[in-house]
């Protein structure tokens, strides 16, 4: 057997093991059987009903699309290097080097293994402590998601955003639509902490700004929460920030909280105060649901015997840009120079290393 063989077989062991992890098999049997749902009598007879469908089975094929042309191509590589062939040493060559770097690249996938984890994601920014500077904080760290999910095909919609007094925002609510958005996503949930010299203080003195990042899975309809309408109180207001004279003129925005939790959702992308109304709703779903999967996660610890701290009170990340450059992960330990790629929207390495401190954290049963 040529070495060549031997690195395309390797390859193909490797990619059946993640697709076995990641259960590829098993979602390629749920869209047969979505599929063979579309072609029923009556289908089509309940529209909302089908769409549903259909997006699901769109949803589960950009997962499984991806794995199943990368066995191909082992396969198919793996058929020419079989053949022995001298001329065709250099084109294998290419495509391992290539091939290598595909599955090194996806492999992350497989740490991606909870629930909601391959799921779009909703993502919050609150100022904290540190008045303007702390508005402009959040202002750079809306900044740097909008570049990762740029830079990783990810496609993001702004559902809210409240400008600062003098600069930055006081927050911002972004829906973030891809595979796997919330998964990578779960390592920025928490406080960010920012040290630089200070812009807004006329003496230059070096300053420390926090802000919280919220994050929770878009789950739709997968929801089940029952609301009381009584437990609600909705206001309407006239949107502000882009969207042209329609939402100028009109209270279209509109802010639920539930009182209960007192978790506010505030919605002002839409066009019309009902189109917000049902956005805003959705997502307070969404946060309710999530708000029960954190009680459940703790109930789960408190019987381990650990103490269950509220993320978002612990800070996760520094940035400090003076008196020396460096971006660290206090959970991780991962740190880089290289603020300004950070700051970019380079975040891929930080995710990663979540992930994997994830992973070895359930293999030693914390």
């Amino acid at each position: 057997m040529s070495a060549a063989v031997g690195q395309f077989k390797e390859l193909n062991t490797t990619v059946g093991n993640l697709s076995r992890r990641l259960a590829i098999a098993d979602l390629a049997r749920k869209v047969a059987e979505l599929e063979e749902q579309t072609g029923e009598a009556g289908f089509w007879g309940n529209p909302e009903a089908a769409q549903k469908v259909m997006q699901e089975i769109a949803r589960l094929k950009d997962r499984i699309e991806p794995w199943q042309k990368l066995q191909a191509r082992i396969s198919d590589a793996l058929e020419l290097a079989s053949l022995n062939d001298p001329e065709l040493e250099g084109e294998l060559d290419a495509e391992y080097a290539d091939l290598q770097s595909v599955v090194d690249r996806m492999s992350i996938q497989a740490l991606l293994s909870g629930p909601n984890d391959s799921r779009d994601a909703f993502l919050a920014i609150h100022a904290g402590a540190g008045g303007t500077d702390s508005q402009d904080w959040a202002q750079m760290l809306e900044r740097m998601y909008l570049r990762w999910a740029e830079d990783n095909g990810y496609k993001v919609e702004v559902i809210e955003r409240s400008e600062g007094e003098e600069a930055g925002i006081k927050s911002v609510t972004l829906g973030i639509r891809g595979n796997y958005a919330y998964g990578y996503l779960r390592s920025e949930q928490g406080v960010h902490r920012l040290v630089r010299l200070s812009p807004f203080d006329s003496a230059s003195r070096r300053h420390t700004s926090f802000v919280k990042v919220e994050l929770w899975p878009d789950i739709q309809d997968d929801i089940d929460i029952e609301i009381n309408e009584k437990d609600l109180r909705i206001d309407t207001y006239r949107a502000g920030g882009a969207g042209g004279q329609h939402m100028q003129k009109n209270d279209t925005a509109v802010r639920i909280t539930h009182l209960p939790t007192g978790i506010v959702i505030q919605c002002q992308n839409e066009r019309s105060q009902a189109q917000n109304r049902d956005r805003a709703m959705m997502i307070l779903r969404a946060r309710l649901a999530d708000l029960e999967r954190q009680r459940h996660d703790a109930e789960l610890a408190a019987l381990k015997g650990e103490n269950v701290n509220a993320e978002w009170g612990n800070q996760i990340r520094s940035y400090v840009l003076h008196p020396y450059q460096l971006v660290k992960d206090h959970r991780t330990n991962h740190e880089t120079g290289n603020t300004t790629a950070v700051l970019d929207g380079r975040l891929n390495d930080f995710m990663e290393a979540f992930l994997h401190m994830k992973v070895d954290q359930a293999n030693n049963g914390r």
